[in-house]
């Protein structure tokens, strides 16, 4: 004799109710909400070492591989990070310091500027152009506010960073502080590097069991865009900045390993590098005359003019496959909607998209068959 079916207990009553469902999400969501913005720091070291973890993860394969045990393979990866912080740490204060001397004596560069100008404006008159008062006036009172406006920002924060060791050292040291927070980070992705395996296993196991293999697909796209695009553009910052380092050298700029990390580090966001270089590098270069800020010029579009016209597009097409024109058009869109933070998540979110526009959309039937 069949056992006639139970009947559901109040739970499950109450729980038939789309109403109720959509109260209970929705508190759901906002309690989520208002804990994420408590934890945001939190979750951001962690997202940050788990990025240094998986970048760093093929290396320690490879090390394995070779017979060399995960833990050793591990300290070998520090080594390299705090190395990189100490470099950048040397260079940001050299050419902190430069650029205070420098600055300093700007007017003395200016009345140099301006003697070039009239040579120049001269020997144009003198050959019957005509009409170049009004434009030397107005260069003369642009390159002026130029360098008024960076006696006024730059130069305070320079001489803070450099004259307050004591107490940029002692917020650096405090809780929350920002060598606190690299720590922090460089702890976590030591446990993250040791464990991967097992992390990214009880990652998985905290979504449903049926839902896992989706998961699981959408991590391996989510790899390819994020991880092939920040390796790409690691490879290609390393690049730019040896080429103006090397370029800044021969031709006798200062602080020239200083400029080249500079170009480099930004380059992280594609096309930015070469242009927040060149302007320290002309500002050095303007006591050396015109023809060294030629070159100062020519080294910086050629670097350009390589990552844009073979780096980038080899590289970023072997990592993400996206057309030169799609990367500068995502860039610009991520700065317009959050700066600098939307130029470095515009390339891999665009990445991300086309894969999944590719593994679901296309194959579909809404597009093969139409809605």
């Amino acid at each position: 004799m069949i056992a006639p079916p139970r009947p559901p207990n109040a739970f499950q009553y109450v729980w038939r109710s789309p109403w109720v469902r959509a109260v209970v999400f929705g508190l759901a969501f906002y309690v989520a909400y208002r804990l994420l913005g408590r934890v945001t720091t939190v979750v951001v070291d962690f997202a940050l070492g788990f990025l240094i973890a998986y970048l760093a993860n093929p290396l320690l394969n490879w090390l394995e591989r070779g017979r060399v045990a995960r833990g050793l393979g591990v300290f070998f990866v520090l080594l390299i990070f705090l190395g990189i912080f100490a470099l950048a740490g040397v260079l940001l204060v050299t050419v902190s310091a430069q650029f205070i001397q420098l600055l300093d004596d700007l007017p003395e560069q200016i009345g140099r500027l301006s003697l070039l100008l009239d040579r120049s404006f001269a020997w144009l008159g003198e050959r019957g152009v005509t009409g170049l008062d009004g434009v030397r006036g107005r260069l003369t009172e642009a390159v002026q506010t130029y360098v008024q406006n960076l006696g006024q920002n730059i130069i305070p924060i320079l001489q803070n960073l450099l004259n307050s060791t004591g107490s940029i050292f002692n917020r650096l040291i405090s809780i929350g502080g920002v060598l606190g927070q690299v720590l922090l980070i460089l702890l976590l992705s030591v446990y993250l590097m040791l464990d991967y395996s097992r992390v990214n296993t009880a990652l998985l196991r905290a979504f449903p069991r049926p839902w896992q293999p989706r998961v699981l697909e959408l991590s391996g796209l989510i790899g390819t865009a994020v991880g092939g695009y920040v390796r790409g553009q690691l490879l290609i910052a390393l690049f730019i900045g040896v080429f103006v380092w090397l370029g800044l050298t021969l031709i006798g700029i200062p602080s020239a390993a200083a400029i080249g990390f500079l170009a480099g580090a930004f380059n992280i966001v594609p096309y930015l590098g070469p242009i927040i270089g060149a302007t320290p590098a002309l500002l050095l270069a303007l006591p050396s005359g015109w023809v060294t800020m030629l070159l100062v010029v020519v080294i910086f579009v050629a670097a350009n003019q390589i990552e844009s016209n073979f780096l980038s597009p080899y590289i970023l097409s072997r990592t993400t496959d996206l057309h030169p024109i799609t990367v500068l058009v995502a860039i610009l869109v991520g700065v317009a909607l959050l700066g600098f933070t939307g130029a470095l998540l515009a390339v891999p979110t665009v990445a991300l998209g086309k894969l999944l526009l590719e593994k679901y959309y296309y194959p579909s039937r809404v597009y093969t068959e139409g809605p």
